[in-house]
């Protein structure tokens, strides 16, 4: 019964605009779900890609997310959002066709440059917290990256299958038709253009700037800039610490890649209705105390089935974003909304620009370093956002 109700209220959420959202990211990330999760392992498998050099290709994108991410707020803030979102896909359409093509780890810098442009994130995060009620803004975040996971339920193992027996070029093919399916998915969302203000120019420029001079704000962008080092670290070595340390191959790998994701979507909507009946920390902190119980699992154990259950709960790595982007949209004053969410979110990106290049010289050093220092560093970050992080 309580189930039913949960889905209840999510259907009543996902109506209009938002339902368009929603689809777009299932779509849009079972395209990406087709290459994203094994790519690491195509790197060092076909490319011959170190985990250094994997590290330096993740730091690129992550540099590009940072630069974009501040563009996007200052777009988003201006210009009728709905053309932004359509763009963030258009850009996005090549990078996979460039993966395809390339022989070697640098052939694939390209790529990592546009797969890291992120103009539809700040856009989409000011574009949902405009359009949804407040006592629900949780929920709709989580929701919104639920769908987002649930792209990527089937597409890791059908890839990983893909990949075994066609190999990976149709993979990289089959991923940019469904960005661009995305990207026509927006053309349905309404217009949303940000209300302009009388105010002369240099007045409007002076309000921007105080509202950015807060102490909430930069108390956010370090404290989510820690969490995105934190993870970014060890996320993308997973899929090689499988391949290098238990022996397994790119379909098993996109197997439980698929159940990485399905737990990301499973335990997104129960934390956001935990953000919104309680607290927006008290969501975070579950999510990061299961991200480091799940890499003791991974560490400890090597039997499938037992990766299966970790990697449900590794899942909630995911969940970082949107709860993050639930935590500072419910404070974004409406004139500076799309810039003042994009800050943290680049600060995050920016800090953690170094956080794969650092994750592949300790992963040299030892496949398992990188997740020990995931699970100190996640444990600490959600002891330290129930006792400081106040919603």
């Amino acid at each position: 019964m309580h189930s039913a109700l949960n889905f209840r209220f999510l259907s009543e959420l996902l109506t209009g605009d938002i339902r368009i959202l929603f689809f777009s990211n299932l779509v849009g990330s079972f395209g990406d779900g087709l290459y994203a999760y094994i790519l690491p392992y195509y790197m060092t498998d076909s490319l011959n890609a170190s985990p250094v050099e994997i590290g330096m290709l993740y730091a690129t994108a992550n540099v590009c997310a940072a630069l974009t991410l501040l563009a996007a707020g200052v777009l988003a803030d201006k210009y009728d959002r709905k053309k932004i979102l359509i763009l963030s896909w258009i850009i996005w359409l090549p990078a996979p066709l460039i993966f395809a093509s390339a022989h070697n780890w640098v052939q694939m810098l390209p790529g990592m440059l546009l797969w890291g442009t992120l103009f539809g994130q700040p856009t989409s995060t000011a574009y949902i917290v405009t359009t949804v009620h407040k006592d629900k803004l949780t929920l709709a975040f989580t929701a919104i990256s639920s769908a987002w996971s649930l792209g990527y339920v089937f597409s890791p193992a059908i890839g990983g299958y893909l990949a075994k027996t066609t190999g990976m070029q149709p993979v990289f093919f089959l991923a940019s038709v469904f960005y661009a399916l995305a990207g026509v998915l927006f053309f349905f969302i309404r217009k949303q253009v940000p209300a302009k203000h009388t105010q002369r120019a240099p007045e409007k420029d002076c309000s921007k700037l105080r509202f950015l001079k807060n102490r909430k704000l930069l108390v956010l962008s370090v404290f989510f800039g820690l969490i995105m080092f934190a993870i970014l670290l060890f996320r993308p070595f997973i899929p090689t610490f499988l391949a290098d340390v238990y022996g397994y191959k790119s379909f098993e790998i996109g197997v439980l890649g698929s159940f990485f994701f399905l737990g990301s979507a499973i335990v997104g909507i129960a934390l956001g209705r935990v953000g919104d009946k309680f607290k927006k920390s008290y969501a975070l902190a579950a999510a990061l105390a299961l991200v480091g119980s799940s890499l003791v699992l991974l560490l400890l154990f090597g039997d499938f089935n037992v990766l299966l259950v970790t990697h449900l709960l590794i899942g909630c790595s995911y969940l970082a974003w949107p709860l993050m982007n639930a935590i500072i949209g419910s404070c974004a004053p409406e004139k500076a909304r799309a810039l003042w969410i994009a800050i943290p979110q680049s600060v995050s990106m920016f800090s953690a620009v170094f956080a794969p290049y650092l994750g592949g010289v300790l992963y040299e050093a030892s496949p398992y370093y990188p997740f020990i220092f995931g699970i100190v560093a996640t444990l600490l970050l959600a002891l330290l956002a129930l006792a400081k992080l106040r919603d």
